[in-house]
């Protein structure tokens, strides 16, 4: 479904206490530790279990037909192992609390170890909340901070030297208090906790704020609905400048200039005292009340434009350079909801959140960017964000999804540069008498060793790995196999050894026949077993490791 903004829903704020005004128009105020209407969630049980790990694991992608069939069935090969080796971390349940249970994820900001997320109501009702995420530790992210808002819905978050700042909305003709109806809250975070003792709040015009971004030391937030793009003083969220749009839906900084979507017009590109000095008009439908996102890509920026999917655009001329259609469209999907709301760029990656259309990955080449396909993740996609080895999703109603992209690590890549990269069946299977070795990042079906195999990278693997009699299967760097609602197993039978330097993740058991041998080296290698290790007669395992679930 349409992430909506909700911008016509009435906020009823009831803040008793002191207030302040600091603004360049006479519709500014500001509120200083307005705590009346926010809730701690004080249960750390119930942050824990607001963590799922019911679907982790290897992440399936569906790949764009056209693009496959080229590389595949017009050249009579099988199917091979895919690119972008992806594992679902976990995923996060949306807050629930006495009226609100209706909460879904809107937006996810990240900063080192910790992802923000926003979330707003469905309906009606105005309720809202924000999480802090620890992702120190890959394989347990953890709900570490919850705050309720009880009278506001919350359409955009962001990070910026411990304080996170949340862009919602308000009815001013409801409240005794307000001038004015899109909000922004400054709140105090240290150590993955929310310090609602240390809470700012500031309103502008327009009927809801819908995306908030930083600016050096000022925070740049826009509203829609006749709102404006403003610009605070980081400091004390005073009103710096401010400048008039029709329906703003988000805005974007890339260190240099200010980029806003404007429903009514397209894109502007502004300096930092708010004058337009270009624009980029487009027609797209952008929908009402509905979450639009725009990026920067390097010298591109890309909106997305909702049915059609993700409009991309020259950022110094102007000039249109392509659409990305949305790749999956499922049949049980209302059209409506097939919509992209959201885009990130992360290096060479491009992802679109397509609504009912799920997550899509894309690929910036060096002329073009290419439609790899749709990662298999559950829930309408509201919102992506993408950071370093991470990738955040807002999916509505379940919440956010972590997905890990499981890049090989610099030092890795250069140790692995001699070696051949991977370019094989996804079904791969070692000869006996065989001695392989590959570099890479790939997404094996399965995988069987006869002979002797090293692989150098980063790897998954959907069904089993099986290194038979005698067989030697060596791995650096990090291999993933099944995933928890489809556990699968690494077999070592008799005589053959695993040799794994770096990190393996399996979704199931590890099973070791009479003679087999696992050999760990290193003094950083870490095994995650899900399911069991099972040891047959004289099976041995050597080495320093980290047991993380001490299955040995």
């Amino acid at each position: 479904m349409n992430s909506t903004l909700s911008i016509r829903k009435i906020w009823l704020i009831a803040i008793s206490a002191t207030f302040l005004v600091a603004s360049c128009s006479d519709e500014t105020t500001i509120f200083e530790n307005p705590e009346d209407n926010l809730v701690k969630e004080t249960n750390q049980l119930k942050l824990d279990n607001s963590v799922s790990f019911d679907r982790a694991g290897v992440l399936d992608i569906y790949e764009d037909p056209i693009s496959s069939a080229k590389r595949y069935n017009a050249t009579g090969k099988a199917e091979q192992a895919g690119d972008y080796p992806l594992t679902l971390v976990a995923q996060i349940a949306p807050p629930t609390f006495e009226n609100g249970e209706n909460l879904a994820a809107t937006h996810v900001a990240l900063n080192g170890d910790y992802g923000y997320v926003s979330y707003n109501t469905i309906g009606q009702d105005y309720v809202g909340a924000v999480d802090v995420i620890d992702i120190s530790d890959p394989n347990n992210p953890r709900v570490t901070s919850r705050v309720y808002f009880t009278n506001a819905d919350l359409n955009s978050i962001a990070y910026d030297a411990g304080y996170v700042y949340v862009a919602g909305g308000v009815d001013s003709e409801k409240s005794v208090t307000a001038t004015s109806n899109s909000v922004v809250a400054k709140i105090a975070v240290s150590g993955g906790r929310l310090n609602t003792s240390d809470i700012t709040f500031g309103f502008q015009e327009g009927f809801n704020a819908t995306d908030v971004s930083i600016m050096n030391n000022n925070v740049i937030a826009t509203s829609g609905q006749d709102g404006f793009v403003v610009i605070y003083d980081k400091n004390d969220m005073s009103i710096l400048n401010e400048a008039a749009f029709a329906d703003l839906r988000s805005v974007a900084y890339n260190g240099s200039e200010i980029a806003v979507l404007d429903a009514a017009q397209g894109v502007s590109f502004l300096d930092q005292s708010l004058n337009v000095t270009r624009s980029i008009n487009i027609e797209s439908d952008f929908g009402i009340d509905a979450k639009r996102t725009l990026d920067f890509s390097n010298n591109n920026i890309v909106v997305a434009e909702g049915s059609k999917g993700a409009g991309i655009y020259n950022a110094t001329s102007g000039s249109f350079i392509e659409y990305l259609p949305i790749l999956l469209s499922p049949d049980n999907a209302e059209q409506g909801d097939i919509v992209t709301n959201g885009v990130a760029v992360n290096e060479d990656v491009l992802l679109m959140a397509n609504g009912a259309g799920g997550l899509s990955l894309n690929e910036n080449k060096s002329d073009n960017t290419v439609g790899f396909g749709v990662i298999a993740l559950t829930g309408s996609i509201n919102y992506v964000a993408s950071k370093g080895d991470y990738i955040f999703a807002a999916s509505g109603k379940s919440g956010f999804q972590i997905i890990k992209l499981n890049r090989p690590t610099q030092s890795l890549v250069s140790s692995c540069e001699n070696l051949a990269s991977f370019n094989g069946n996804s079904r791969y299977t070692v000869p006996a008498g065989e001695d392989q070795a590959y570099s890479g990042s790939k997404r094996f079906n399965s995988l069987t060793v006869d002979g002797t195999l090293l692989l150098c990278g980063s790897w998954t693997v959907r069904d089993d790995i099986t290194i038979n009699e005698n067989a030697v299967f060596e791995m650096n760097g990090t291999i993933v196999v099944g995933r928890t609602n489809r556990s699968r197993d690494i077999v070592v039978k008799a005589g053959a050894t695993l040799r794994i330097e770096g990190s393996v993740s399996i979704y199931g058991d590890l099973i070791l026949e009479d003679g087999a041998t696992v050999e760990f080296l290193g003094e950083s290698t870490i095994a995650v077993v899900w399911g069991s290790v099972v040891r047959a007669g004289s099976a041995t395992v050597t080495g320093t490791f980290n047991d993380y679930f001490s299955k040995f």
